[in-house]
């Protein structure tokens, strides 16, 4: 019986936006650039489809978080209409951002143990 191949977690590998296989080398040279291989282990990582998953997810997120603290702060200051606009556009933007990368990389690890286990199923 062939050694299975024991992967580190997908979701900590993605959110220290590290190699899904080794969660050792850098998963990104840029800000969401993926290197074409990693340099600790050699994995090829041209699989890595750029699609709009993480924004997705990330709509979602910031959506309710942000809506959710902004009807907070309307029930409980009822500040002018200028302040919401001071506070909530850049907190979108700026938790967005912070988001942006992070699930990126939980999306290129999910893939890689998917493609993984369909492979090995076979």
């Amino acid at each position: 019986m062939p050694e299975v191949e024991r992967l580190p977690s997908p979701f900590a590998t993605g959110l220290k936006c590290r190699c899904p296989r080794c969660g050792e080398g850098p998963l990104f040279r840029g800000f969401l650039k993926t290197w074409s291989r990693c340099e600790s282990c050699g994995l090829d990582l041209s699989f890595a489809e750029s699609s709009e998953g993480p924004a997705v997810f990330i709509i979602f997120i910031v959506g309710f978080v942000i809506v959710g603290a902004a009807a907070l702060t309307e029930v409980a200051f009822h500040p002018h209409p200028l302040v919401h606009l001071a506070l909530w556009i850049p907190g979108t933007i700026i938790l967005s951002l912070a988001l942006l990368r992070p699930f990126k990389g939980v999306m290129i690890a999910l893939q890689y143990h998917h493609i993984v286990r369909e492979s090995s199923a076979g």
